[in-house]
């Protein structure tokens, strides 16, 4: 089963990605990980990647498709897969597209938990963080509607998006989330822990 897992900051993406990876036996594919993972294990692309990250500057995307296609063809992503914050923009949807299409490997489903903005602002203003001041928050939520939106409707238009209620307890979202998965998942096989 692969997955692409979008959502806001404060939406508990996180906290959803573990339990989805725990029950399908899935990989967990954070962007930032395998970014890190590419520059530790020294390889040519992690050390074009620490280059960037090492001036602060954004790894280019032709860079972190690498990455991520490296990434891909490791053994535990055999059984499937959740991509946890990429891609990040339309131009890295394509390109993961594309890229998936020469592998024969296309994307089961693409989840959004959605969460509305007043309720964000409220768990991330809550949390107590250094980056979780009210006019960052708003600068993060403006940044990702911008970079989102587009990937929703083109999800959308490709009959991958399934959009998931973000409110309520852990386990009602990951109850949603199992509705949506539970039916890809006999599918595609996997055993469901």
């Amino acid at each position: 089963m692969r997955i692409v897992f979008i959502g806001p900051p404060g939406a508990g993406k996180g906290t959803q990605a573990a339990l989805v990876v725990g029950r399908y036996g899935i990989a967990h594919l954070s962007t930032g990980d395998m970014l890190r993972a590419a520059r530790d294990a020294q390889t040519e692309i992690g050390k074009l990647a620490d280059q960037y990250m090492s001036a602060g500057q954004l790894v280019p995307d032709d860079v972190i498709l690498k990455i991520v296609q490296e990434r891909l063809r490791s053994d535990d992503c055999r059984r499937g897969y959740l991509l946890d914050g990429f891609p990040r923009t339309l131009a890295q949807a394509e390109a993961l597209d594309q890229m998936l299409a020469q592998e024969g490997t296309p994307l089961d489903v693409v989840l959004e938990l959605r969460v509305p903005e007043e309720e964000l602002f409220q768990r991330l203003s809550g949390r107590g963080r250094a980056d979780d001041k009210p006019e960052v928050i708003r600068q993060r939520l403006v940044a990702y509607r911008q970079q989102t939106e587009p990937l929703l409707d083109y999800y959308q238009r490709r009959r991958l998006l399934q959009t998931i209620d973000g409110l309520g307890s852990v386990e009602e979202i990951f109850q949603r989330i199992q509705k949506v998965l539970d039916p890809l998942a006999k599918h595609s096989g996997p055993q469901i822990q």
